[in-house]
């Protein structure tokens, strides 16, 4: 990565920071109101032993709905590029998971499930699964008819089309789907939780952010805000660090 990609925006958020410290401090804007970016440090630092435990359980909320959004994704894609007349059944009912508001879905969920860990999992999966699915069926479709021909004309079986024909075409589908559905595990483990922690079950972060709103606490708010968005960039830059690692090695079908 050239040194210019990572000061520029490195610059940005800094002036940022700046100007946020120096408006607080001119306009004299109550903590309670706009903290000052010193003021939540000094709140994350104070609050960690308690936003510590949070974090990680929103963590494990987020990875774990990630890798189950992957291993689903690809199993139900390649059942669908195998079995055109099983998509045409089923992807129907892929989409109205997708289109089912969370935050209405969450509450049954939270009702349904005995844990509330798995149940925050199951929202948070549903809302990944999608992007991966809807872009590894895609992928696996997007091939070259010459080389499936080949394939045909040397009588690979239908598993072995998908294996060395399939698969790697939709590798670069697969990685951009992982790519969005990132963000979109965090964002459903955070509205899984809000309702969680609206219902008074302690979870993750996001029922940190809750009750420090009930208190007034709002350099804490900020405190746990800043974890979200630290996790946020965490999973996209993992991921497409892997993306770049992965389509780099891919080898070439030509």
């Amino acid at each position: 990565m050239k040194l210019g990609n990572i000061f520029l925006p490195t610059a940005v958020c800094v002036a940022l920071l700046l100007g946020w410290e120096l408006f607080v401090w001119w306009a004299q804007v109550p903590a309670y109101t706009l903290p000052a970016p010193s003021a939540v440090i000094e709140s994350l630092v104070a609050n960690w032993s308690s936003l510590a435990g949070s974090w990680w359980f929103t963590v494990k909320i987020t990875l774990s709905a990630l890798g189950l959004a992957c291993l689903g994704g690809v199993l139900i894609a390649s059942v669908f590029a195998l079995s055109p007349s099983t998509e045409r059944a089923l992807f129907p009912l892929a989409v109205v998971l997708q289109v089912t508001p969370i935050v209405a879905v969450a509450p049954l969920m939270l009702i349904y499930i005995e844990s509330t860990m798995a149940a925050l999992l199951l929202c948070a999966w549903i809302v990944a699964f999608f992007p991966i699915l809807s872009n590894t069926v895609i992928g696996l479709r997007s091939i070259d008819k010459n080389l499936l021909d080949l394939f045909r004309l040397y009588r690979a079986t239908p598993w072995q089309r998908l294996a060395l024909l399939r698969a790697p075409s939709a590798l670069p589908y697969f990685l951009a789907g992982v790519k969005i559905s990132g963000g979109l595990s965090l964002i459903g483990a955070v509205t899984a939780e809000m309702v969680a922690g609206a219902a008074g079950r302690d979870t993750g972060l996001a029922s940190r952010i809750l009750e420090a709103s009930f208190r007034t606490e709002t350099p804490k708010m900020f405190a746990a805000l800043l974890l979200l968005v630290a996790t946020g960039v965490m999973v996209f830059l993992i991921l497409n660090f892997l993306s770049r690692k992965l389509l780099v090695q891919q080898p070439s079908l030509e």
